[in-house]
């Protein structure tokens, strides 16, 4: 994940999030939301973190997510009152949890499915 990648990076050099913030321009729980995935890092956001960190940027910066679900940090494109087919901020960990969690409900409704054949079949 790249969010745990610049984690890990900033952490090995020494870099605080408070001091993270500063070089951003930005308060301190904003630049955690931006590292955790929550928030969009921009690309001169990109730019001072890599500066900062001392790495190419094509090294930390992350991709934009492909599918249904955009992390582009819009929750709607505009403000019509029409909120069908909108753009969502949701962390790539969010959805890969919730994915896991709809294989784990559809393996238990075939085991409900077996054992409920099975106490049909005793009657």
């Amino acid at each position: 994940m790249i969010q745990e990648k610049l984690k890990n990076l900033r952490k090995q050099k020494g870099m605080s999030q408070e001091k993270m913030a500063k070089i951003l321009s930005t308060d301190t729980s904003n630049y955690s939301r931006k590292e955790r995935g929550e928030t969009r890092i921009h690309d001169e956001e990109w730019q001072k973190i890599a500066d900062a960190l001392d790495v190419p940027v094509e090294e930390i910066k992350e991709e934009k997510p492909s599918g249904i679900v955009h992390n582009d940090n819009s929750t709607f494109n505009d403000n019509s009152g029409n909120y069908y087919n909108q753009n969502f901020n949701i962390p790539n960990s969010i959805v890969e949890n919730l994915q896991d969690y709809i294989s784990l409900l559809k393996k238990e409704i075939e085991n409900l499915k077996e054992e409920n054949a099975a106490l049909k079949a005793q009657k």
